[in-house]
């Protein structure tokens, strides 16, 4: 027999502008879900402070005062997204049956968690939340996010299209998660590698209730590179591939050159020398940048740092 003891993950930094809210609609959900008797009244609502500078922490205390249904973590300083995710997840894990992680800035539909619920009492252990289209977007912002599944997915970094971090995971892919040891997390590629029995739920997107997006351009390409080079080798077999490739060329451009001499026709080519020249110049640069990124992250393993510390943890049992 399945239990049902849920608990929501809520990353948090900055949001104190939509933090009341979200808790808001949390509850409610929770609440209700109680009533039909789909998940245990030990339920939580668990916020995780992620460094904010704001009164994100004071507003989580707060509300962990008011009601016991909310819980939180105080991570000691900034660790990013995916690292204080991961600090919920794992703590989640040895109290709760299964766990729904999700942003708090509302732009996931809430209501999708009853049929997330609905397939782990089938018995299923990951439920994605899939975005069903992208028809609210810009078509800049609508390019740039399917471009970035697709490319990570040909760079070799699996993730399941148009998911990001909603979803719902059973304590014993929990178990299986907390095998993965790395230091450079991509939970959207890593989750996939648990393995176990997988499902999706598709739901529409909103927009976001207040404040500012916390991926721009900039950090979603950084969130790109760190999840290729954290889950594929696939840059540095293509970076043998062009070596290779360039091997090819010179040797054609040796016999031509030659042929060239012998029959009289050389010709100074000045302008051939000079595009060879920064264009191996230019892909011996991005070999070697490519390279010393997976170097550093090989240095960061070997450390083997805390991928985050949890400062105060409140939860009323």
């Amino acid at each position: 027999m399945l239990c049902n003891k849920l608990y929501f993950v809520i990353p948090c930094y900055n949001e104190e502008q939509v933090l009341p809210e979200t808790a808001k609609r949390l509850k409610d959900k929770v609440r209700a879900l109680i009533q039909r008797g789909k998940i245990d009244e030990g339920s939580r609502i668990l916020f995780v402070n992620d460094g904010s500078a704001d009164r994100t922490w004071e507003i989580i205390r707060a509300l962990h005062e008011q009601d016991p249904l909310y819980s939180g973590i105080n991570l000691s300083r900034n660790r990013g997204h995916q690292n204080a995710l991961l600090a919920g997840l794992m703590t989640a894990k040895d109290y709760a049956d299964m766990v729904i992680s999700m942003d708090a800035d509302l732009q996931d539909d809430i209501d999708a968690v009853d049929e997330m619920i609905e397939k782990y009492l089938q018995g299923i252990d990951i439920v994605y939340g899939v975005r069903s289209s992208r028809a609210k977007d810009t078509f800049f912002k609508k390019a740039t996010a399917e471009g970035f599944y697709k490319i990570m997915n040909t760079m070799g970094a699996n993730t399941v299209f148009n998911h990001a971090d909603y979803r719902l995971m059973s304590r014993r892919s929990l178990e299986g998660l907390s095998e993965f040891q790395e230091v450079n997390l991509f939970l959207r590629g890593i989750v996939p590698m648990i393995g176990f029995s997988w499902d999706v739920v598709y739901y529409e997107r909103g927009e976001r209730f207040a404040g500012e997006s916390k991926y721009p351009l900039k950090k979603m390409l950084s969130f790109a590179i760190e999840g290729i080079t954290s889950l594929s080798t696939k840059p540095i077999r293509m970076i043998t591939g062009l070596g290779f490739f360039i091997f090819l060329v010179s040797i054609g451009m040796l016999i031509y050159s030659l042929v060239r001499h012998f029959t009289g026709a050389t010709i100074v080519g000045w302008t051939t020398l000079m595009v060879s020249v920064w264009a191996i110049g230019g892909l011996i640069l991005l070999s070697l940048g490519v390279v010393g990124e997976y170097i550093g992250k090989i240095y960061l393993e070997t450390k083997a740092r805390p991928r985050y510390l949890i400062e105060e943890f409140l939860n009323k049992e």
